[in-house]
């Protein structure tokens, strides 16, 4: 699948809005990429996984034990990509701040790729390598479906992205003004429980 052939199925999807957004890591956006709107298709969301997970082979990160993705956004395209590997997938919840795998056990020396939905800073990613690395697991890398760093973010593994969609992102004080212009909304999941 190509990167034209991804980003296409999120506009069919109504899934790139335009507006002023505040993005999970604080930055403002003058896109969103809101990919529940891709994942309430069943065959769109299976096709982009399948491709993921296909990514993955290809650069040599698909032997992993365990998929964990980040909760919330991280859970379908996860469970749908481990789905494509063969491989069971777990996901992180925040615990008193801080990512934790609340619901599953995993093994010391375990193999992980973390699965992501979007990348901007790499922030949530991070935060879920360095929490299964923390129960002894050896983390391989990352997939995500769209990294929007243009390969910039640093996640501390090998990052494989089944597209780059490279959109501006501001600090709160660079924004431009037609962008100020229009009240921020913040449509992520991060805050959420």
């Amino acid at each position: 699948m190509t990167e034209a052939e991804v980003i296409d199925i999120f506009r069919e999807s109504g899934a790139i809005l335009e507006g002023h957004f505040i993005l999970t890591s604080g930055l403002r956006s003058p896109v969103f990429i809101q990919k529940a709107r891709v994942f309430m298709y069943p065959q769109r969301t299976e096709r982009l996984c399948r491709a993921l997970a296909q990514k993955v082979r290809d650069a040599g990160l698909a032997d992993v034990d365990f998929i964990v993705s980040p909760a919330v956004g991280g859970i379908v395209p996860g469970y749908e990509t481990a789905r494509h590997l063969g491989v069971p997938a777990m996901w992180v919840e925040r615990e008193d701040g801080a990512f934790r795998l609340r619901r599953f056990e995993i093994e010391p020396g375990a193999r992980v790729l973390v699965v992501e939905d979007i990348v901007t800073t790499g922030l949530s990613s991070r935060e879920t390598v360095a929490a299964v690395e923390a129960l002894g697991t050896k983390v391989v890398g990352c997939a995500c479906l769209i990294d929007r760093s243009g390969g910039e973010a640093d996640i501390g593994v090998p990052l494989v992205a089944l597209a780059r969609y490279r959109v501006p992102a501001y600090a709160v004080d660079e924004v431009p003004p037609e962008m100020a212009a229009i009240p921020a909304v913040k449509p992520g999941s991060r805050g959420l429980a």
